[in-house]
């Protein structure tokens, strides 16, 4: 099925904001950090496997993997990204450069997956999933972590509170995720769900880290530009209902970590 102009667009958008994000990102992204050590236990402990790390960023957790596995392999949509990975990661990763809704490698040629907080930018996800399990081999897995619906409820209420706009991106829920995973061609064997509260400065330090990890990409943004300036104080006065004793901004990220298995049909 032909992809729309506009999710052509808004992946081109993405790749732009993640790749700018290229040198920030390893500093910004205590999340990505913490959930990706947390899917070390699943990973399989057979050395000779073909992994694909599907949107492999800056190359952290890649270059873990090749510490164990056979032959891994690198995806991301983001030149920037990839460029800063080949640069300071293991020589014997291959980097690859593509979108997962069509991921340039052959059918059945994966013995896992390996995606830490990627997934919920992928835009419709029920083609990418399709795409994961035509790459990897029958039996093969697919360990993830992604955000689901309650993550930034903070800033989304303090924004709600100021106007209409959508300020934060709309996170799927844990049955959605179920709904999509769970068919004839694959099914979630295992999974996890957890709020981890990150602590802030102020909302301009959550806002920064949002901007390093890339995620301040909306695509369905009506209100273009940097939301004025009335406006920020407003949303920020809002989040002060938040604060915690000690004067910290929490910011609440819902963690869902799965482990899917491709059925052997």
């Amino acid at each position: 099925m032909p992809h729309s102009e506009q999710e052509k667009t808004n992946r081109i958008k993405i790749a732009k904001s993640f790749g700018s994000a290229s040198k920030s990102y390893d500093v910004s992204a205590r999340l990505q950090r913490y959930s990706g050590k947390h899917l070390m236990t699943w990973l399989p402990n057979r050395h000779d496997l073909t992994v694909l790390d599907l949107g492999s960023g800056t190359g952290f957790f890649t270059d873990l993997l090749a510490g164990t596995y056979k032959q891994v392999i690198g995806l991301d949509i983001s030149i920037e990204m990839l460029k800063f990975a080949k640069e300071n990661r293991k020589e014997s990763i291959l980097w690859v450069e593509g979108d997962a809704h069509k991921i340039p490698l052959q059918d059945n040629s994966i013995d896992f997956i390996y995606s830490n907080l990627v997934i919920q930018w992928f835009e419709p996800l029920d083609e990418a999933i399709t795409e994961m399990m035509r790459v990897l081999k029958p039996g093969g897995l697919l360990i993830f972590t992604t955000l689901v619906d309650g993550t930034l409820h903070e800033l989304k209420s303090s924004w709600a509170q100021v106007d209409e706009d959508q300020h934060v991106i709309d996170f799927k829920t844990v049955n959605e995720l179920n709904a999509l995973f769970n068919n004839d061609k694959s099914t979630i064997i295992e999974q996890k769900c957890q709020d981890i509260i990150l602590e802030y400065q102020n909302v301009i330090h959550l806002a920064r880290e949002l901007k390093g990890l890339g995620a301040n990409h909306l695509a369905e943004k009506k209100n273009r530009g940097l939301s004025g300036k009335d406006k920020w104080f407003k949303m920020t006065e809002h989040y002060k209902d938040f604060l915690e004793p000690d004067g910290i901004y929490p910011a609440t990220y819902r963690l869902f970590s799965g482990l899917v298995v491709k059925l052997n049909h």
